[in-house]
């Protein structure tokens, strides 16, 4: 691998790193409603694990509820179910045409542990990261062993990673520093 693949493999994978995190966090509950604690919830539709988003319209009609409203009445039944047994900690109140989804405020001791899980999301995001560094350190030191790349071009390759490192480890902080003040500050 030349230096601009290791380089573009590098920050797309970091990109990518990144992105999980922000899935991650928009999945985590803070005191008001959001469509994304939901989003992502797995239902068994006619026996194939759908995403929710993709059954039903969601929205948020005021700050302390969520409202699912499935483009098939059938799978009312189904989407509740599945809103259980996940881990949103949420009780699904079906009506027969749509479920209401109602977000109580957060305790104290809640917000910690969501603070915490932030935490945890965080420190696998820089990992990640840092796993992501070490692969395009070894390409970089492999390219130069078979020729492709002077050693000159294998240091400036590798500061360019460890720049890119520092610049996803800064946007994983601030991700992670933005939901924790969310969640405390609800």
């Amino acid at each position: 691998m030349n230096s601009d693949e290791i380089l573009l493999d590098c920050e797309e994978r970091m990109e990518k790193a990144a992105s999980v995190l922000q899935d991650q966090l928009k999945g985590l509950r803070t005191g008001r409603a959001n469509p994304g604690l939901v989003d992502s919830i797995r239902v068994d539709y006619y026996g194939s694990p759908t995403p929710l988003k993709q059954l039903a319209n969601i929205s948020v009609p005021e700050p302390q509820q969520i409202v699912i409203r499935p483009f098939d009445a059938s799978a009312l039944g189904e989407i509740a179910k599945a809103i259980q047994a996940s881990d949103v900690g949420l009780a699904p109140n079906n009506d027969g045409k749509l479920i209401r989804l109602t977000i109580p405020p957060l305790s104290t001791e809640r917000r910690k542990q969501l603070v915490s899980r932030v935490k945890e999301f965080a420190e696998e995001a820089r990992i990640s990261i840092r796993n992501i560094r070490r692969d395009a350190n070894k390409h970089a030191d492999q390219s130069e062993k078979d020729k492709v790349m002077s050693e000159d071009e294998r240091d400036t390759v590798k500061d360019d990673v460890q720049k890119l490192t520092k610049k996803y480890e800064g946007v994983v902080n601030d991700a992670a520093n933005a939901k924790e003040k969310d969640v405390m500050d609800e």
